[in-house]
């Protein structure tokens, strides 16, 4: 009874603890980039980008709202108007030299040729610019993350490839020490191979040690613990066109560029502009709008005003040849970028064809390896060659493994690699 118990318990733990296994999550490259940019400190700047837009746009707005002021004057003059007539039998009065005076003032822009237009728009490319800039610093994140991604992948390979080898070398220790107990070998031949054996340790040693930096650099970019038991999907080739054609984010940093160039322009051309608006003028004083008044009294004035500062005129035309330089500056910036690209491009797809080609060998070359180091252990057990030609066999049998798993790992890394030249 107290077995049945027993087993019912165990059972009871195993049907535990199976799901939680199950759910171990495989991170992918694309996960691991999403993260990563969702983790980039600097994409927090996106949204101060678009909240100083808005601030921005609305304070240019309140240009076309009533602008109100107020303002008060109490004045002395020593001398004042006077009309040097003498009428006998008239008295001509003059104003008094104390004044007094407090207005409302309030002006109305009816039109300004262009110019709120004008700067909103540069506040739009302005932030347009910024935005570009941030894409492709996180896109650039991208580009990191897949380098060390791979790495760990090709860390993982080789350090298959090291059990295999690890097994072998035990192996063939285990036959050693049998021929030594026959009479065929001696210890001299069992310590070359444990030499290896230490060898191969020290190898795993430094592998390990490799791999749980990257892990540590790919925790620090996605901001999520990447640790020992979690597993990395090795993805598949991605489709690449035949005829790649560039889109890269900092192809929209030089439009964003172009866009704020002619906004400037626009401004530049506004402000050449007459601006025309609307003014009244209600308040109380000492004299009112009659001069010779010695009362307080009301005042009121309305009117139009049209103002033309002409000497903007003065720097309109080099200020127009410095923004036209600028631009033919960023079309050159952007030749010069396409150009250096075009060149990497042809030399990116003959690094995959390369690889494509070279691991159409590797199975051939491991497969003829294999036969030469299974032909050498028959050979040390009929004592016609020595353990160390065996280990010679067993390391390149090892080297053309590990090359398989090196080419395979690179192949895919290239075309990872071209596809971030050419996308976004």
């Amino acid at each position: 009874m107290n077995l049945n118990y027993f087993m019912a318990g165990m059972m009871g733990l195993f049907a535990f603890l199976l799901p939680a296994q199950a759910q171990v999550h495989t991170l992918t490259l694309d996960e691991c980039r999403q993260l990563a940019e969702e983790h980039y400190p600097a994409i927090a700047q996106m949204e101060v980008i678009e909240h100083t837009k808005s601030f921005t746009l609305a304070n240019a707005n309140t240009a076309w709202l009533p602008q109100v002021s107020l303002n008060a004057k109490a004045a002395y003059q020593s001398d004042v108007v006077k009309i040097p007539i003498d009428i006998p039998g008239i008295d001509i009065p003059s104003p008094d030299k104390d004044q007094y005076q407090v207005t409302a003032d309030v002006s109305q822009l009816i039109w300004d040729g262009g110019r709120i237009a004008a700067q909103k728009e540069q506040v739009r490319a302005n932030a347009g610019l910024e935005k570009q800039k941030l894409q492709s610093e996180v896109y650039a994140l991208g580009e990191r993350v897949n380098n060390v991604f791979f790495g760990i992948l090709l860390l993982q390979e080789q350090l298959a490839q090291q059990d295999i080898l690890d097994e072998e070398l035990q192996r063939n220790y285990d036959k050693v020490e049998s021929y030594i107990a026959n009479g065929v070998a001696n210890s001299t031949d069992l310590n070359a191979i444990k030499v290896e054996q230490l060898k191969a340790r020290q190898q795993r040693i430094q592998m390990e040690s490799a791999i749980d930096a990257y892990r540590k650099v790919l925790s620090v970019l996605i901001g999520r613990e990447v640790s020992a038991d979690t597993p990395l999907a090795k993805p598949a080739p991605p489709d690449l066109p035949l005829s790649p054609g560039v889109r890269r984010p900092e192809l929209n940093i030089f439009e964003a560029q172009e866009l704020l160039l002619q906004s400037q322009q626009s401004l530049l051309q506004a402000k050449n502009m007459p601006v025309i608006a609307a003014f009244a003028q209600a308040g109380y004083g000492k004299p009112g709008l009659t001069l010779f008044e010695k009362k307080f009294a009301p005042l009121f004035v309305g009117g139009v005003t049209l103002s033309w500062n002409l000497g903007n005129l003065y720097t309109y035309k080099n200020e127009k040849k410095s923004i036209d330089w600028q631009k033919q500056s960023v079309a050159a910036q952007r030749e010069t970028f396409l150009y250096n690209l075009n060149t990497q491009i042809p030399l990116q797809q003959n690094e995959i064809e390369t690889y494509r080609r070279t691991m159409q060998d590797d199975e051939e070359i491991i497969r003829l390896r294999r036969q030469i180091k299974e032909a050498a252990e028959v050979k040390v057990e009929n004592g016609t060659m020595t353990v160390s030609d065996l280990i010679e066999e067993i390391n390149a049998l090892k080297a053309a493994r590990q090359s398989m798993a090196l080419h395979e790992i690179q192949h895919l890394a290239a075309i990872y690699q071209l596809k971030w030249t050419i996308d976004n």
